[in-house]
């Protein structure tokens, strides 16, 4: 009886060491996929700069990014809906879903009641981002 504990502890032994080999690979895929995760996307060029103006700050575009993850933002005229995806993806480094863009047409209006003068028009786009992802536009 004593020889089959001392076999059984030796066959144990065995596969300890073969469980503590298994557990480094998994960490390393799981450090590979994250990485491949951060490099889902391309880095930023000028152009996309260019494309992707600025944020529209409004109660609404602000209840819809906390409500629906959606992203408004002013975008070049001559922009498309596939430049801004692309471009979007490139800056903030998530994942879009859709893009619904909107010509903003320019108003006119008085200043004082005699001057008469113009508010320019723009093109703003509206992004949907992917559930789980999240954009911070106030970044320090």
């Amino acid at each position: 009886m004593a020889e089959e504990k001392i076999v059984e502890a030796v066959a144990e032994e065995k596969k300890a060491p073969a469980k503590k080999k298994a557990a480094p690979k998994k960490a390393a895929a799981k450090k590979e996929e994250v990485k491949a995760e951060a490099k889902k996307f391309a880095k930023a060029t000028t152009h996309d700069f260019e494309v992707i103006l600025e944020p529209v700050i409004t109660e609404k575009s602000m209840a819809l990014m906390q409500n629906s993850n959606k992203v408004t933002v002013r975008v070049s005229a001559k922009a498309n809906k596939t430049e801004i995806k692309l471009a979007f993806q490139r800056l903030y480094q998530v994942a879009v879903t859709d893009v619904k863009v909107v010509n903003v047409p320019s108003k006119t209006t008085t200043r004082g009641g005699r001057y008469q003068g113009t508010i320019s028009g723009f093109k703003k786009a509206v992004i949907t981002v992917k559930n789980g992802e999240a954009i911070d536009l106030f970044k320090e």
